[in-house]
């Protein structure tokens, strides 16, 4: 991938439960009439105008996490559903058979620096993958940075890194319980040991050294005011700055190269190119699929920004240079992208030359190695690598081992071999090694996994959505299994952001499939799938195709035979958990059951909290009135209707996500327990030290995942002891962050 590319049945026993003052009751058996009765959140008369419209918000005060009320909340709904989850007879099984299934050896895709190769690998169950360095991939590496040992519980996580020309330094950014702010530092790759550089405040940025290896440029913002670890992480995020650091001087000296103080939401970021003679700066603006691009010549002192894209038109992502002669990938006129040649020296549109044309399938990414272009594309979701001439004359395809997911490909246009990932449902990631030259991959490491691929298949079903679109969907599965409507389905899906999900393996949904459930994915519009075009069908003012999308993929299913109500549950998060936040308000009736986790719930409050406001770019804004009611016609939150039945539901968050902040998921919990009038669980399940989910700790993983199932067992009813392999952990599994 481009590294310029813009960059989720049992028995109850009857309990009456004090908590932090608040009054809980626990329900006396499953499927019983007896309703849960959950904790009370303090109430507000808070009613907010919106062009007219008068709309309620009487769980305001969830949104702060500090607050008594709020404090004592979390508490009583913790007490409520941990001891919910614990008792369901199948978990520890099913935690067990998640842990032997996770210890196993897996590695990430390496890249060279200076002579060296760099790449992550974990033992099985570390709570962290160490970064590795070796010289050649045939010796053994050694340990270059272990996040593990920087936290006992594993929730530091290494966050990004880049290594200079010459091998000999690396830049590093830790992430402490899965904020998005990170703190960077500069290690001897050599000795092992850190210099005293230290940055602190930064968000949403890597790292780009100059080819003299006496410093790198960053992107930060300024400290937050606010003097509460939660009044940090909740803060709105403006003014971002890219700065140059220079080793051995402290951070407060580090200039602005860039900033504009006149537009407080751009957001920058600065990379070197491979020749070292330009610092490209890609301007953002939220998670617009926009750009803009300017340039430095880094070899004339005190040479100026130059602006080369200017107007907010299309997305630009560079891919390499040969001199002045830039290559960009880009949907301006293409909407499934295509890669272009600006020469810099004469950059006006009409001198620009097309080197790769858009194709019938969208184009991903694109890299530079071995004097030759790999661009990946998504054929109905799946991955295809093509590779051209630098003219772009097509020269062959990569053959994969099958209908999955491919990435990686990068490395310099020196070099002669590149490095990729293949990964499918089945088929654990494995790496390769690819001779760009001969055109030939060859197996660099295969996981061994505790799982037979033989005995599961994957299928390819198209369905029509409620406009009649034509939507693709995944669906996998044990082979042989009835079309009788009695299969427990997990349904899952995102759909916004550009974002495409492809077929990849997980762990979690393994066992899943293990216990007999069927695992479907719907490739629904908002999401990248088919290019921009299919992105622009589910956002702002077509959001709610999105929602019909999944809507009519479960109709499908249970049409079909695959499953039907009682046994269909829904996922998704981030986005994913509005998805399915949205679609339990539309059609209540539709699930059996539930999981939305870290999403974003209160349409008409997600511009509050972080960087939220970004998001206007999908979901548009409640300061255009006709966005505004489409907001509102939609918001998970304000559509929650009292006195109706919900499916079966388990909200998943963190108290220190700092992307989606929680006060989403608090609010639509306690409004989704006041309103529900019939007897299936509503819970919600509150991570304490974990972010949005990136870097979380592998222990943390496994127990989250044992809850999710074990909730979907409960709730669909599922008879699964005996198809759980194992009752206790793998004799070889290690203690959390052990070595």
């Amino acid at each position: 991938m481009s590294k310029w590319k813009l960059n989720r049945v049992m028995r109850w026993s009857v309990g009456i439960v004090v908590a932090s003052g608040l009054l809980v009751s626990l329900p006396a058996k499953a499927g019983g009439d007896t309703p849960f009765v959950y904790p009370k959140a303090k109430k507000v008369e808070q009613v907010d105008d919106y062009h007219g419209t008068k709309v309620a918000d009487p769980y305001r005060g969830l949104e702060d996490p500090d607050s008594t009320d709020t404090q004592a909340w979390v508490d009583a709904e913790n007490k409520v559903t941990f001891p919910f989850l614990e008792s369901i007879p199948q978990r520890k099984a099913i935690q067990n058979r998640l842990t032997a299934m996770w210890n196993y050896e897996r590695y990430g895709v390496p890249f060279k620096r200076g002579g060296r190769y760099f790449f992550n690998k974990n033992d099985g169950l570390q709570n962290q993958s160490p970064l590795y360095t070796t010289k050649s991939m045939s010796e053994e590496p050694k340990v270059l940075l272990d996040a593990n040992l920087l936290a006992s519980d594993g929730t530091v996580s290494l966050a990004g890194y880049d290594v200079t020309e010459d091998g000999k330094y690396m830049a590093y950014g830790l992430s402490a319980s899965g904020s998005d702010w990170n703190e960077w530092k500069v290690r001897d790759i050599e000795t092992g040991k850190d210099l005293e550089d230290l940055l602190k405040w930064v968000k949403f940025s890597g790292a780009s050294w100059t080819h003299d290896g006496t410093g790198f440029f960053y992107s930060r913002y300024d400290e937050p005011k606010e003097t509460t670890e939660s009044g940090k992480l909740k803060a709105l995020n403006y003014y971002h700055k890219l700065c140059y650091h220079k080793l051995g001087t402290p951070q407060s000296a580090d200039p602005i190269v860039y900033e504009r103080k006149d537009e407080k939401e751009w957001e920058f970021s600065g990379n070197v190119t491979d020749d070292g003679r330009y610092l490209i700066i890609t301007v953002s603006h939220g998670t617009e699929r926009k750009n803009l691009v300017y340039y430095k010549d880094l070899q004339k002192p005190d040479a100026p920004v130059v602006e080369l894209i200017k107007e907010w038109e299309a997305q630009y992502g560079l891919i390499d240079n040969d001199g002045p002669v830039f290559w960009f990938q880009t949907d301006r006129d293409a909407p499934r992208s295509r890669v272009v040649a600006i020469d810099i020296t004469k950059p006006d549109k009409a001198n620009w030359k097309e080197i790769i044309p858009q194709a019938e399938d969208a184009l991903q990414s694109v890299s530079a190695v071995g004097n030759k272009f790999i661009a990946t594309y998504l054929k109905d979701a799946r991955s295809q690598v093509k590779v051209f001439e630098l003219d772009g004359k097509p020269t062959r395809e990569v053959t994969l081992p099958g209908l999955g997911s491919a990435g990686g490909f990068g490395g310099r246009r020196k070099d002669s071999e590149t490095y990729y990932v293949f990964t499918s449902f089945v088929y654990p990631a494995t790496i390769f090694r690819y001779d760009v030259a001969g055109g030939e991959s060859t197996v660099l490491r295969k996981p061994k996994v505790d799982i037979n691929p033989d005995l599961y298949e994957t299928k390819q079903v198209f369905y029509n959505s409620k406009d009649g679109t034509k939507i693709p969907m995944f669906i996998t599965s044990k082979k042989g299994i009835k079309l009788d409507g009695a299969n427990p389905t997990y349904l899952y899906g995102y759909g916004g952001f550009d974002i495409s999900i492809t077929p990849s393996f997980s762990v979690s949904n393994a066992v899943w499939m293990e216990m007999g459930g069927l695992y479907a994915v719907a490739n629904i519009r908002g999401g990248g799938e088919y290019g921009k075009d299919w992105h622009d069908g589910g956002k702002k003012l077509t959001k709610q195709n999105c929602f019909d999308d999944f809507i009519a993929a479960a109709e499908w299913l249970i049409a079909n035979k695959y499953t039907s109500t009682p046994k269909l549950a829904i996922g998704g998060g981030s986005n994913g958990g509005l998805l399915v936040g949205a679609c339990i308000t539309q059609r209540p009736e539709l699930f059996g059951a539930a999981l939305p986790a870290v999403g974003v719930l209160d349409m008409l409050r997600f511009h509050k909290f972080t960087i939220g406001y970004m998001w206007a770019s999908d979901y548009g804004s409640v300061d255009n009135p006709e966005e505004f009611q489409a907001l509102y016609k939609y918001s998970p939150l304000q559509n929650l209707k009292p006195g109706t039945s919900y499916p079966a539901t388990l909200v998943t968050t963190a108290d220190h996500d700092d992307r989606v902040w929680p006060g989403h998921s608090f609010k639509f919990a306690a409004a989704l327990q006041e309103a529900n009038s019939g007897p299936n669980p509503v819970m919600i399940r509150i991570e304490t030290k974990a972010g949005h989910g990136a870097g979380k700790p592998t222990s943390k993983q496994i127990e989250e995942s044992a809850d999710r199932w074990a909730f979907l067992v409960r709730s669909l009813n599922m008879s699964v002891d005996e198809k759980l392999k194992g009752s206790s952990p793998s004799p070889k599994a290690k203690p959390t962050g052990e070595k």
